[in-house]
């Protein structure tokens, strides 16, 4: 038998389905102000790049400066790790609310409105000089630069369809190289500034990089007005699902709080977790306009494995990241600079890699190297102790700088090829909520490792998971067929 549909939704779905016929077979024919022939000009790509580096740039630069945030604020490495933690709980559900808002009102508008609020956490904590104040900024600087991914891809998808272009590999992979570049870069960096201008550094870089971002966004990025609309025949709380956005905030920050203390034995949070995520599935299945759309995660296959290679993905990349930069300066003595410096042979690599790749269409190879190449990184972690040599410091966080470019740029192809045009903004969102689940993963992982302060044995630990996890990625891409296919 099939079930009657709740009371207004037919008329509703009817209207969405007319509009979004009518806009998509008739896309104006606009192509922005300095567009090239290829319709991919230096006007368009520039804020678009812009954006999406300030999320990675700070995810990784806080590394360098947990040691001295901790020693300047007197508190242990496992509460010290909340400063990493903030960003990603605030970034997991962020993302997907920022594509969201992207889908009904517009890449530019959401965009703008990220920038100003990543400004104005980088002088947070010249008014909050506490530990709460540090925290409070990057929650803030999380939902800030949440608005730049979901909001690049959904200007690229839109704009190809303004064209009548499909967006080219390169443009995509330079998106990816950019938000790979800057993470790698971001250790390095945050030493220098560190090094030059104490912590605090660190937060007031956003503020030149923001205002940055915000003009050329404004003079630049094309009209809100150009953009379909397949969804403005909906009232805006049917179209935005505020419940769903509700049970998957919910969802999400009970899942993660667990996480993050594993010791502290909260198993109840987990059971929440558990309530809600059914909850939300019930709902979902129910909505016009879903925030989170079960069905089609159900039906697309290659979508859902996608999330689940960037969540195993990032585990790797950030227990290497936080867990080796931690371990370097408190075990093997390095300062804070010197600790960003070692690790910036892996900004190279990634950056030469990433672009090696960016202009391949293959997916399929790239992502089994990124799968195999971790296991022996891991062990090459279990040789390192407090007396290692400089070689050897350097060549273990470099090694891991490939599979992290493998899988940004090819996890990236993969994923745009599969992503549904109707709600690019919230799926591409959900793809950046895998991440920062697997880097507060990570970050549990490293806390409850490390405790008040890491050890040799607790790396060799680390190393030890991170062969473990990596072996798990490599079974899951290699059995996964819809890899090899080709983009249309």
């Amino acid at each position: 038998m099939t079930r009657a549909a709740p009371p207004g939704r037919h008329d509703a779905t009817t209207s969405q389905r007319q509009h979004t016929t009518s806009t998509a077979t008739t896309p104006t024919p606009v192509v922005p102000s300095g567009s090239t022939g290829s319709g991919f000009g230096p006007k368009l790509l520039v804020p678009v790049l812009v954006g999406p580096l300030l999320n990675p740039i700070n995810t990784t630069m806080v590394s360098v400066a947990l040691a001295p945030i901790s020693r300047d604020l007197g508190i242990g490495a496992s509460q010290a790790i909340w400063l990493v933690a903030a960003l990603y709980l605030a970034s997991a559900i962020a993302q997907p609310t920022m594509g969201k808002l992207a889908d009904r009102f517009g890449p530019k508008k959401v965009f703008l409105t990220g920038l100003v609020i990543v400004g104005i956490a980088g002088v947070v904590p010249e008014f909050l000089t506490g530990f709460g104040g540090a925290v409070f900024a990057r929650v803030l600087i999380g939902i800030g630069t949440s608005s730049a991914y979901p909001a690049a891809l959904t200007t690229l998808r839109q704009h190809s369809l303004r064209i009548g272009k499909p967006t080219p590999s390169l443009v995509l992979g330079a998106l990816s190289i950019t938000s790979l570049v800057s993470a790698a870069a971001g250790p390095p960096l945050g030493g220098a500034l560190i090094a030059a201008f104490g912590w605090h550094a660190i937060f007031l870089v956003n503020v030149p990089l923001a205002v940055f971002g915000i003009v050329v966004a404004a003079l630049w990025l094309p009209s809100d007005r150009l953009r379909p609309r397949p969804d403005e025949g909906l009232p805006v709380l049917t179209s935005l699902d505020p419940l769903g956005l509700l049970l998957m905030t919910g969802t999400v920050s009970a899942l993660l709080v667990f996480l993050l203390d594993l010791s502290a034995g909260l198993w109840w949070l987990l059971g929440v977790a558990v309530v809600l995520l059914v909850a939300l599935v019930l709902w979902e299945l129910r909505a016009v306009k879903p925030f989170i759309d079960v069905r089609m995660l159900a039906r697309n296959g290659a979508l859902s494995r996608t999330y689940v290679r960037l969540f195993l993905a990032y585990v790797l990349a950030y227990t290497v990241t936080y867990g080796f930069s931690q371990w370097v300066q408190d075990v093997a003595g390095y300062s804070s600079d010197v600790a960003g410096y070692l690790q910036l042979p892996a900004a190279i690599v990634a950056g030469v890699v990433s672009f090696l790749v960016a202009r391949k269409t293959a997916v399929r190879g790239p992502l089994i190297v990124a799968a195999v190449v971790p296991i022996v990184g891991g062990v090459l972690l279990l040789l390192l102790h407090a007396g290692s040599p400089v070689w050897l410091l350097l060549l273990a966080p470099a090694l891991f700088g490939v599979p992290q470019a493998l899988a940004s740029v090819s996890n990236q192809a993969a994923l745009y090829r599969v992503l549904p045009a109707e709600s690019i903004g919230t799926a591409a969102g959900l793809s950046r909520t895998s991440v920062y689940i697997g880097a507060i993963a990570a970050s549990s992982l490293i806390g409850g490792v490390f405790g008040q302060a890491p050890t040799t044995p607790d790396l060799h630990v680390l190393a030890w998971v991170i062969v473990g996890v990596a072996v798990l990625l490599s079974v899951l891409t290699i059995g996964d067929r819809a890899l090899g296919r080709r983009a249309a």
